[in-house]
């Protein structure tokens, strides 16, 4: 593919980024799977030299130039270490990515990233490699996964905030912030305030307020201030919650990155997504379950004072 070539035709798709065990892998099986119900035709490009076991069908993978056991042993670097010369090795190697890609023209790609958080925050190669696929007409959204347990500690989200922001404003590519495995959340614990809190991430000088309520963080408490005032000036930051098994989930998911990158479906792909998501009336598990978490917590944690009540 020439360099002329190459600005030919638009190539739409996803970049998958986010910390180690967010979701990633699941979320591109699951949206290969769903997108290609509708149609599409879709690839998967797996970027992570440490992905060992993959289970969607992968067109493209980086262990094919590179893997991470082999750098580590070989360069005697750690996992951190070895993961950012592997990328910074797929950045020499540009012409290897384009040769592959090449054999995929017209489908929708998703990339599977590897989930060292630094490379999304402060290195240069992964964002480098993004630039590039620019460059060859690649219309290309990211999508940041986070786990959605950390809502359930103030301290963690506004850490899980400030690294959202910084990756936003690094990557530098239309951007769309997930909170996945909305399923488990009743797993993790008790939500201080209601999910649309999060996921639209509101007014967050009640999360301060709730912070000072535990003694350690209440030290640090106009740390705290000072970084929800960077976050809340940027006003960027918001999620969509992600149920994989979900249709709907899915659905909300994909029309978000959808409008992000500018993809835009024919008639055909919208009568399939009618159907499939008619199918999904009935399902044993439904989306708004997910979003009604909090009103289980508050209606247990009335029933519980009520009780007390009784009691005395």
């Amino acid at each position: 593919m020439s360099e002329g070539s190459k600005g030919s035709s638009l190539a739409f798709g996803q970049v998958v980024i986010g910390p180690p065990g967010s979701g990633k892998t699941t979320y591109c099986h699951g949206m290969q799977q769903f997108l290609g119900r509708l149609g599409r035709k879709v690839t998967v490009v797996n970027l992570d030299p440490a992905n060992e076991t993959m289970p969607y069908q992968c067109a493209v993978d980086v262990a094919e130039l590179i893997t991470l056991p082999d750098v580590m042993e070989n360069l005697k670097l750690g996992p951190n270490g070895g993961l950012i010369y592997c990328m910074e090795y797929l950045e020499a190697n540009f012409d290897w990515l384009q040769e592959k890609l090449a054999a995929f023209r017209g489908h929708y790609y998703l990339f599977d990233c590897p989930g060292q958080v630094e490379l999304y925050t402060h290195h240069h190669a992964l964002k480098n490699v993004f630039a590039q696929l620019a460059k060859w007409n690649f219309r290309l959204a990211a999508v940041h996964l986070v786990d959605s347990h950390y809502c359930t500690d103030p301290g963690k989200f506004i850490s899980v905030l400030c690294t959202s922001l910084s990756t936003m404003l690094h990557v530098e590519l239309p951007h769309v912030n997930i909170l996945s495995k909305m399923d488990l959340i009743e797993q993790y614990g008790k939500l201080a305030f209601n999910l649309d809190y999060y996921t639209e991430v509101l007014d967050l000088s009640y999360l301060v307020d709730h912070l000072a309520s535990d003694p350690f963080f209440r030290n640090f408490r106009r740390l705290n201030e000072k970084l929800v005032e960077v976050i809340e000036d940027y006003s960027l930051v918001s999620f969509l919650p992600l149920n994989v098994q979900d249709k709907e989930s899915m659905r909300q998911v994909m029309q978000a990155v959808d409008k992000a990158n500018g993809y835009s479906f024919g008639d055909q792909e919208h009568r399939s997504l009618e159907v499939l998501m008619s199918a999904a009336v009935g399902a044993d598990f439904h989306f708004t379950s997910t979003l009604a978490v909090q009103e289980k917590y508050v209606q247990s944690q009335d029933k519980a004072v009520e009780e007390e009540v009784m009691d005395l």
